[in-house]
């Protein structure tokens, strides 16, 4: 009797085995413990969770210092612009200010007419922005979608546009409307030139033309995306009797929204924060680019209008309003970009390098 019940434990025991060996090969394999499922691996489980734990860790700290890289010089910006004068020479006061002001930014605010720049800065951005944006997404839907002659040249031309300076054509832009002409028909007719300087209408004319502030650039994301987008979408409109314009309004644009959004966004910040167009084109238009760019010296002027005598300027406090005025930009452009982002992470998402 003894030996048939430890017969029968025995091959209980085997059978009990067998029966998780199969229900292990049969799928149950996830409801065991991390550490039996190591075990059946042999170790490689536990070495592959420390692995890509090691890797997520150091991935944070490299993440936390790029950003912090980009973030600090604008929190020091941020700390400086609520310091005082004496608060820039205490050894004392690092981050923190001692003694919290606001005045810094009433200052900036006069000395760069703030209130009249950003409008005008705003009006000049949009404008420039929605004429460089209606012109590049016709040229780049026609890159991707239609062949002409010379179409590899043209878009030859496109990646110069992007690759050379501005700065390289400066004097001949200068000179180009200085003396104005269409063909020397001005200057038949009236006998001279036309003076374009100093006023808005260059930049336009140039912007109409795909040649202003970082125009190539444009073209090139918007055929990008463009060759993307699969050809049956316009064969199907065809086909339902549209033309070509009523596919690109009505079947076409609205899938390009997202990539339209952020050439916007590109289009609307650098030309508000340009330097070199508007200093050309612009210059008697206060905007906030050049209003900073001469903030300093407005700050000499004021402190000495205000004492009557010449006075020396501190370096640390003309970088303190410096500092502020470069905040009082800037804020507009992050406000803008915290209600778009979601269109402008999309864009860069879905564009792709398509040859």
């Amino acid at each position: 009797m003894t030996e048939l019940t430890a017969k029968a434990f025995k091959a209980s025991a085997a059978a009990g085995k067998e029966k998780k060996r199969e229900s292990t090969a049969g799928g149950d394999y996830n409801s065991l413990s991390f550490f039996e499922r190591n075990r059946l691996s042999g170790g490689y489980l536990l070495r592959k969770r420390v692995t890509e734990k090691g890797v997520s860790i150091i991935r944070a700290v490299m993440l936390f210092g790029m950003c912090f890289m980009i973030l600090q010089p604008i929190l020091n910006k941020i700390s400086v612009s609520f310091m005082t004068e004496s608060d820039l020479y205490n050894p004392i006061v690092i981050s923190i200010p001692e003694h919290f002001t606001t005045e810094n930014y009433r200052l900036a605010a006069e000395l760069m007419n703030y209130s009249k720049a950003l409008s005008n800065s705003f009006i000049v951005s949009l404008t420039i922005a929605l004429l460089q944006i209606t012109v590049c997404t016709l040229v780049g839907y026609g890159f991707a979608r239609f062949e002409f002659p010379f179409k590899k040249l043209w878009f030859a031309f496109v990646i110069l546009v992007i690759l050379i300076p501005p700065q390289t054509i400066a004097s001949s832009l200068h000179l180009h409307f200085r003396f104005f002409d269409i063909l020397g028909l001005f200057k038949l007719t009236t006998g001279k030139t036309i003076n374009l300087r100093g006023s808005a209408l260059p930049y336009y004319l140039m912007s109409a033309g795909c040649m202003g502030l970082k125009n190539g650039l444009y073209i090139y994301m918007i055929r990008q995306f463009f060759r993307n987008i699969p050809g049956d979408l316009e064969e199907a409109a065809y086909v339902d009797g549209c033309g070509m314009l009523k596919t690109f309004v009505r079947i076409m644009l609205p899938q390009a929204t997202p990539i339209l959004t952020s050439c916007f966004l590109f289009s609307f910040v650098w030309q508000w924060t340009d330097g070199f167009y508007s200093k050309m084109f612009l210059g008697n238009t206060k905007l906030v680019s050049t209003s900073l760019a001469r903030i300093v010296d407005s700050l000499s002027a004021y402190i000495q209008r205000i004492n009557g005598v010449k006075t020396t300027i501190s370096i640390a406090y003309s970088n303190c309003i410096l500092a502020t005025g470069t905040l009082m930009i800037i804020m507009p452009l992050i406000i803008l970009y915290l209600f778009a982002q979601k269109a402008f992470v999309e864009s860069i998402s879905s564009t792709g390098i398509k040859m």
